[in-house]
């Protein structure tokens, strides 16, 4: 006979899930009330509007930049020269009123040019630290990819650390702080492949594709009203967002409900990246040399919990983190030679991948 009977367990109520948070009578302080939810979808409201006046279909991209913004990630944004990605990029840099940058990268770029440097001053006979463009709230990094590899390393460490080193003197990076890349692709002349340390510090890798003829109909005449090939930020009608605004969103998504088995759900499909995992995949170590890091299961859920904030959930379900799998694991998931060779896509596999893990 035992000493301590066990306890018996408690049925769910038939009105609760697993995926939603506790109730009230036990949930914390810090808990998301329906204000709070309520003025995050107006915030990214505001945002999409100024979209709306700028670019022209892409809304995944669209959706891409929002959540990346709200999770307080990096994005990388990969296509053919002339889809808009900096005008993308632009859009969503000039919807906050915090500082931003622009950055073309460019073979020569040193790491000087984009951190800052030393210069001496004759009249105090010492050094004033000059800090470069990367020292503002938002970052444009066009055409990462024909920036050198030093240069790529000096943008590794703004992004890793949230600071530069100037001079043996580290300088924190203002906040919040993110990084907007983007790039052509690898078999294009001239650019230079991404070191794989650097692209698994982008949160999330959105590529865009050719505009519909509807769409593309429907750019020349936004272009035609407007008189201008260029946008004005200071001409959208939609009001800016302000720092404390976007500090508020960031701190809204870390309060959303995840629960144990949708943490469960984000380690799993990393760890059956892997070739581990709970279902693996059937001959996914002839295709894949290289997983996805526990970072993209932190990606995942950051994802998740943007998502859910969004769509007016302070819980997380299943869906927040499958309908973002591509843009978080397929720069992070790296394809050996027989793959490439046979045409096979970091998107294909991803895909197989979501397919065998089973959904809480």
């Amino acid at each position: 006979m035992a000493i301590f009977p066990p306890k018996p367990q408690t049925p769910l109520q038939p009105t609760q899930s697993p995926l939603m948070p506790p109730t009230p009578a036990s949930a914390s302080a810090s808990a998301l009330s329906a204000d709070d939810v309520a003025r995050s979808k107006a915030l990214a409201d505001r945002i999409r509007s100024r979209f709306a006046q700028t670019l022209v279909g892409q809304d995944n991209l669209r959706e891409s930049l929002i959540l990346t913004l709200v999770a307080g990630g990096h994005i990388l944004i990969e296509s053919v020269p002339g889809l808009a990605k900096t005008t993308a990029a632009q859009t969503l840099a000039t919807s906050v009123s915090g500082t931003f940058k622009r950055v073309q990268c460019t073979p020569d770029l040193m790491p000087s040019d984009l951190v800052g440097t030393q210069v001496f001053d004759f009249a105090t006979q010492k050094f004033t630290t000059q800090i470069g463009p990367i020292h503002a709230n938002f970052v444009l990094l066009d055409e990462i990819n024909r920036s050198n590899a030093k240069t790529q390393s000096a943008m590794l460490e703004a992004m890793a650390e949230g600071a530069t080193t100037i001079g043996g003197q580290r300088i924190a990076l203002p906040k919040p702080f993110m990084v907007i890349a983007t790039q052509n692709p690898i078999e294009e002349e001239g650019t230079f492949t991404l070191p794989e340390a650097q692209m698994d510090r982008f949160m999330m890798k959105a590529m865009m594709t050719y505009p519909t003829p509807d769409e593309e109909t429907r750019m020349l005449a936004l272009l035609t009203r407007r008189g201008s090939d260029v946008f004005d930020p200071t001409q959208l009608a939609a009001e800016r967002l302000s720092i404390r605004d976007v500090e508020f969103l960031r701190d809204a998504a870390r309060r959303v409900h995840v629960s144990d088995a949708i943490m469960r759900y984000a380690a799993d499909v990393a760890a059956t990246s892997r070739g581990a995992g709970s279902h693996p995949v059937q001959g996914l170590g002839s295709l894949v040399r290289l997983g996805a890091s526990p970072r993209a299961s932190i990606a995942l859920v950051r994802i998740g919990q943007a998502s859910a904030l969004l769509s007016g959930r302070d819980y997380v379900v299943p869906e927040d983190l499958k309908a973002h799998m591509r843009e978080i694991l397929r720069h992070r998931v790296l394809l050996t030679f027989e793959a490439l060779a046979d045409g096979v896509n970091a998107d294909q596999v991803v895909d197989r991948i979501v397919q065998a893990v089973p959904v809480p």
